[in-house]
Order: structure tokens, then C-alpha cells, then sequence
């Protein structure tokens, strides 16, 4: 590889990551979310009542700022707080019904983005492309590669 390509590789993939969130972000900004809101409500969708501390361990978030994004997705209603039983200094989130209902929008923005991504793509490519992106995850979490099932997944693409 020539010296000047040593990046390209990383450029690539950063700018990819860099165009799929600009591109998904103009598609929420339609239902009043901003960069970062999908993810905590999809969380939430996934495990509701989590805390906050939760959700940014499991979001890869430092907690100031998914506490600001909480609160402003409380007051925009999706979301609501509520003291722990066990510990009332802790609270945990939950979808309010109006956030339950964005969750199909959330969603509806996230498969177009991705068939925006992958057109052109066959599902052979698909697979080998998701295969490659858990192995990078995997490389820079210092974790093991867990693939899920990943032919349902791209069956429902």
C-alpha cells in the first residue's frame, strides 16, 4: 500500500459511519429527534426502565450527556422518570405512550437509511458486509466476536 493509503481504509469507514448518521438524522429531525435521541428511545423500546447509568454503559455514552438527552426527551414527552423502589436517589426511564408510538417512526427511518446504504449491495454482499463490521466492533471493543443470527436479519431487510 502507498504511503498515503495507510488511512484510506479508516477514511473510508468513518465517512461511511459519518453519511449514514447525517442521512438518518435528517429523517428523524422530520419526527422532532435530534442525533442521539433514536438511540436511548431504542434502548428503551428494547428494556424499558433502565437508569441512566444503563443506558450509557450500553450506549458507549458518558452519563452527563445522556442525562441532558433524557431531559430533553422528557420534556418533549416521550420519556418519563421514576424513582427506584429500592433507592429513591436512583430513577429509572420509561417510554411514556407518546414515545411508544414514535418508536415505528424511529424505526421506519432506520430501515430506510439502511436500504438508502446498502442499494446495490446483493445479500451475499449484505452478510459479508455485516460479518466484517461485527469483526471491526469486536476488534475495537476488545471483545469476542459474537455474530447473531444474521441471515434473519437480513431477511427482514
Amino acid at each position: 500500500m502507498a504511503k498515503a493509503d495507510k488511512t484510506a481504509t479508516m477514511s473510508r469507514l468513518h465517512s461511511a459511519a459519518r453519511l449514514a448518521r447525517t442521512a438518518l438524522a435528517a429523517r428523524l429531525l422530520a419526527h422532532g429527534f435530534y442525533a442521539g435521541q433514536d438511540q436511548i428511545m431504542l434502548a428503551l423500546d428494547r428494556e424499558d426502565g433502565q437508569t441512566p447509568g444503563n443506558l450509557a454503559g450500553g450506549l458507549g455514552v458518558r452519563p452527563p450527556t445522556i442525562t441532558k438527552t433524557i431531559n430533553r426527551l422528557q420534556a418533549q414527552g416521550f420519556l418519563e422518570k421514576r424513582a427506584s423502589s429500592a433507592d429513591a436517589r436512583q430513577a429509572h426511564i420509561f417510554l411514556t405512550e407518546s414515545g411508544r408510538e414514535t418508536i415505528r417512526a424511529i424505526e421506519k427511518s432506520v430501515k430506510k437509511t439502511e436500504k438508502q446504504a446498502l442499494k446495490g449491495l446483493d445479500k451475499k454482499d449484505q452478510k459479508a458486509l455485516f460479518k466484517l463490521l461485527a469483526r471491526i466492533e469486536a476488534n475495537l471493543s476488545n471483545e469476542d466476536l459474537v455474530l447473531m443470527d444474521d441471515d434473519a436479519e437480513l431477511d427482514e431487510a
